[in-house]
């Protein structure tokens, strides 16, 4: 009972902090993406969703995202608090680098837990939506996470 009580905490003040960083922004403002791709550490595959804001500053962009891990003998939900930076290019595809906290739920047989993390990234994307991303995770995220994705726009 008590690691259910841990688990709803946890992602009731997830739930809570990403919805106080997306309804500051206009929804008209916010565009929807998907991700799908592989970690280590634990060896999941994953998939989930994120929405990207206008630019905050001049090509720096907050990306909240969830993703939901499963393999391993776990499943994962992370909630990614992630800012994104564009570097300038002229070319289709350029290149992103970003950063930012994450809230990690994992469930195994025996508990579920709440864990800090951190998440470091980077990637490239095309102008028509699609990209693809490598994250580096510390703390308690997973290592590393290989994925690609698209933005609606």
């Amino acid at each position: 009972m008590r690691q259910q009580h841990v688990f709803v905490r946890a992602l009731s003040a997830a739930v809570f902090v990403a919805a106080l960083g997306l309804l500051a922004r206009p929804v008209s403002a916010q565009d929807p993406g998907v991700r799908v791709g592989a970690s280590s550490d634990p060896d999941q595959f994953y998939f989930g969703g994120h929405l990207e804001t206008e630019p905050l500053l001049e090509r720096l962009r907050f990306r909240p995202n969830v993703e939901i891990g499963i393999g391993d003998d776990l499943t994962v939900v992370a909630f990614n608090f992630e800012f994104v930076y564009a570097f300038p290019s002229t070319r289709p595809w350029n290149l992103y680098a970003g950063a930012g906290p994450a809230l990690n739920l994992v469930d195994s047989d025996r508990d579920t837990d709440a864990h800090g993390g951190f998440n470091i990234l980077v990637g490239a994307a095309h102008r028509g939506g699609l990209f693809a991303e490598l994250k580096v995770g510390a703390i308690d995220s997973p290592d590393l996470k290989v994925g690609v994705g698209y933005v609606f726009r």
